[in-house]
Order: C-alpha cells, then sequence, then structure tokens
C-alpha cells in the first residue's frame, strides 16, 4: 500500500499558542501536499527550560491547546496527526513528556509517555536531567492504523534498541521517533541511530525533530528524517528552522526488507557468561 507520510520540523518557542499556529500552518501544508498521516517534533507545545515558567503554561491533556489544536486538525483535514509530544500536567502533579495520534475524525487513538529520561551530562559542560521534571512512561505501544502498524518512541529512546525491536516484533512497520535532540548529541549520532533503527527492524522510521536556537537558550539539531526499511534516507529538513517533509511510502518494503534480511524471525535466546581472568600460566587441561 503506497501512501504519503509526513514529518515537520518546528523550532518551538515558550508561547503554546503562538507554536499552536505554527504546528497548525505546517500540518495543512502537509495535508495540502497529499500527506495522510503528519507528526510534529517532540515538546511541540514549548521548549521552556526554566521550571517555574513550565509551571505556569502546563495543562492536562483535555484543556492543552496543542492537543486540542491537534484533534481539529485532523477532523479538519481527515488525516492522522501526531503530536510527537508535549508536556502535560499529570492528575498526580507530576509532568508527562506525551505524545498524541488523533485519528482522521478527531478522535484520541493512542498516547504515549516518553519512558527514558534524557540524564546526562555532556563534554561541552551542557547538562540536562529531564527525570527531575518528568515521570517516565511505562508502556511501549503500537497501534493499528488503516494503512500501517505504528510503534511509538521519543527522542532519548532512540538509543534502546530494545523498545524499537519489541514493536517491530509485535508487527510495527512504521518507528516513529519525535525528537529535540541537542546539537552536540545529534552532530554525532542522530543519523546513525535512526538509520540503525530502521535496518535492524525492517521497518520506516520517521523523525520529526526541533531545529535551531530556541527562546529557552538552547539549540537543537534539526534533520528530520523519513528512513526507509533498507536504511535509506527519503526525506530530510534543514539544519535549523521549519520544513515539511514528506515521502510517498509502499508499506509493503517493510516485510520485502524483513523477508531479504530474516533478523527478527532468526533471533536466538542465548546465555551469557562471564568468565574469570587467567592465570599467569593460562588454560590448562
Amino acid at each position: 500500500m503506497t501512501v504519503k507520510l509526513a514529518a515537520i520540523q518546528m523550532c518551538s518557542g515558550t508561547d503554546p499558542e503562538r507554536n499552536a499556529e505554527t504546528m497548525a500552518r505546517l500540518v495543512r501544508e502537509a495535508a495540502a501536499k497529499g500527506a495522510i498521516y503528519v507528526q510534529t517534533p517532540e515538546m511541540t507545545g514549548a521548549l521552556q527550560r526554566d521550571r517555574a515558567a513550565l509551571a505556569a503554561i502546563l495543562r492536562d491533556q483535555d484543556s492543552d491547546i496543542i492537543a486540542r489544536s491537534a484533534a481539529s486538525l485532523a477532523a479538519e483535514l481527515g488525516i492522522h496527526v501526531h503530536v510527537g509530544s508535549t508536556a502535560i500536567a499529570r492528575g498526580d502533579g507530576k509532568i508527562a513528556n506525551r505524545g498524541f495520534l488523533f485519528d482522521p475524525r478527531g478522535r484520541l487513538a493512542c498516547t504515549y509517555d516518553k519512558i527514558h529520561m534524557f540524564d546526562v551530562d555532556l563534554e561541552n559542560g551542557e547538562s540536562w536531567r529531564e527525570s527531575s521534571a518528568y515521570t517516565p512512561g511505562k508502556e511501549a505501544r503500537v497501534i493499528d492504523l488503516d494503512f500501517a502498524r505504528l510503534g511509538f518512541a521519543i527522542c532519548y529512546d532512540v538509543r534502546f534498541p530494545a523498545l524499537f525491536r519489541a514493536e517491530a516484533v509485535a508487527g510495527a512497520e512504521i518507528l516513529t521517533v519525535p525528537a529535540a535532540f541537542t546539537r552536540q548529541t545529534g552532530e554525532a549520532h542522530w543519523h546513525i541511530l535512526l538509520r540503525a533503527r530502521a535496518i535492524e527492524n525492517g521497518a520506516f522510521v520517521i523523525a520529526a525533530a526541533q531545529g535551531g536556537k530556541h527562546e529557552d537558550g538552547r539549540e537543537t539539531y534539526g534533520h528530520s528524517l523519513i528512513i526507509d526499511p533498507w536504511g535509506r534516507i527519503l526525506a530530510e529538513g534543514p539544519e535549523a528552522g521549519e520544513a515539511v517533509l514528506v515521502a510517498e511510502v509502499d508499506i509493503a518494503a517493510s516485510a520485502a526488507a524483513r523477508a531479504r534480511i530474516p533478523n527478527l524471525r532468526n533471533a536466538r535466546d542465548f546465555n551469557l557468561e562471564t568468565l574469570p581472568a587467567l592465570a599467569k600460566g593460562g588454560l590448562t587441561a
């Protein structure tokens, strides 16, 4: 089945209303180009490092402006709209980094809370502790759409291949990785990681990214990508700024790639043995 899929690249600021307007404009542009599924980046609603300022704009998912706008766009345009993620106030007073998928009637089809928290110290002194603000998710999810089975991930999740393997084994033909990758880590690993996830799972990978210098002071890598199951880049965004990527894909290419390299089927269980160091005399009979 051949369909058009899209990823939109943004440079979200600190104002959710302004970001919602940008999202709506870019989603409409993708739909006008024939896309039936459109993905937005991680933290579409706002990139805000200041904790107090973030708390001031937080809403629950029923009143969040990004979720509500995406639902309206999906119904208006008759397409699937996948909000890569936005910050959502949970009922327990904590925060979720949550993605939303709305169907062509504007109904909420699925949510996904980012599982792996970006807690790192980088070489340039850049330090992040995502777990200090967000509660990690516990559920990996796949969903059947009318054109393919789709699996969910967000940004730092891409470094944990077991998540993608589980989704591929469950039949996901499209793996999604909306992101706000830092420039430093993106330059080193973005393309390699995403192409690897596509190749090792025989799946399309769609990764809508944030790109550019943001109002809260951070800089993200951009280069939104749509990759086929053989690891070929079908569409790529710029280093910074807005972009609408649309690729026409044949979903059957996933099954074809898995038939050519049947590693999902050939995987075997194994035991790991840790051996002691050899004595100075080496092995003895």
